[in-house]
């Protein structure tokens, strides 16, 4: 097995790779002054199983599109290069908000994402929390595998609300599903039945509306899940909403954290105890902010290093992603 990581995914690679007992196969890329680029192995991949991280966000140095294109190409030389098996792994998947039409002639983007893996020749793909697990299973020709941080998520706050009265959150109606397969794993781990709530949720040109809860949250410890957070407008939005309704306490999960915006702002209330996100992003966008402090961020690393094990030895994701 080779395991690359490519440059600006280089730390989390170490992460996982450390996690495998290997050190991170060496690869070489350049870029030239004309903004072009290329990618290549510096070790020999013929009929290896490779796996290729990287997550797909923008940074200070690099938009999505350029690290996408860079995975792509990348995947690409590792093919030309006769490697038997190709894996992306890819801990933040780009452009899978997009998942269906809400307006004539719209773009999914879901699947047009799930095309250009396929025609790079990728063999299959391992991501985490993606937008919508039905649109994700659905695009992709290949094996495409879907980790989830709720585990993670259940430990850390099982010890912080054992002796609260939590209620799981999800902030529209669309999250549902997710918001109540956590609450089955915190309830697991709590040994009694959570309730789970919803916000309305309305968005139309870019404006969202809505502030009503179905379901008690009165001197209750709310607990709001979602997959991402980007401007945090739904977060604060879901937030304001609990408070107003009287809520005790809010924790904000949200397993890739893009903190766009003006997170100090966004933030403010003092009812949000904490955000809990994870590493898949890391929270470079709340270097000189306030709101910092309210951050935590959990390691999925070993969550991944585990799931690349499986998929080599013939292991079960499935059950790795059973409570």
């Amino acid at each position: 097995m080779k395991l690359f990581a490519l440059n600006n995914s280089s730390g989390f690679g170490e992460l996982v790779a450390k996690q495998l007992s290997i050190s991170l196969s060496a690869h070489e890329e350049r870029n030239f002054e004309d903004g072009e680029h290329k990618s290549r192995p510096l070790e020999n991949v013929r009929n290896q199983d490779v796996f290729v991280i990287h997550s797909l966000y923008s940074d200070t140095t690099q938009s999505v599109n350029d690290k996408l294109c860079h995975l792509l190409f990348f995947i690409g030389a590792l093919k030309d290069a006769f490697a038997k098996k190709v894996t992306a792994v890819v801990p933040y998947l780009c452009y899978a908000r997009k998942d269906r039409k809400t307006k004539s002639r719209d773009p999914v983007t879901t699947r047009y994402i799930a095309r250009l893996f396929e025609a790079a020749g990728a063999d299959s793909v391992v991501t985490m929390d993606v937008h919508n697990i039905q649109a994700f299973q659905n695009a992709f020709r290949i094996p495409a595998e879907n980790l989830e941080a709720k585990k993670l998520f259940a430990d850390y706050l099982t010890p912080l609300v054992k002796n609260e009265e939590p209620v799981i959150m999800s902030p529209d109606f669309g999250g549902i599903k997710r918001a109540e397969q956590f609450q089955q794993t915190l309830s697991k781990r709590l040994n009694r039945e959570l309730p789970v709530v919803f916000m309305e949720k309305y968005r139309s040109s870019g404006v969202v509306s809505g502030e009503r809860i179905a379901g008690e949250v009165k001197d209750k410890t709310v607990i709001i899940i979602d997959d991402l957070i980007s401007t945090g407008g739904t977060i604060a939005r879901s937030t304001a909403a609990c408070k107003k309704a009287g809520a005790k306490k809010v924790f904000a999960l949200s397993t890739h954290g893009i903190f766009t915006g003006r997170p100090d702002e966004i933030f403010q209330e003092d009812v949000l105890q904490q955000i809990i996100t994870t590493n898949t992003i890391p929270p470079f966008r709340l270097e000189h902010t306030r709101v910092k402090e309210k951050v935590t961020v959990l390691n999925v690393a070993p969550f991944f290093a585990e799931a690349i094990k499986r998929m080599q030895e013939g292991g079960s994701i499935t059950e790795l992603l059973q409570d």
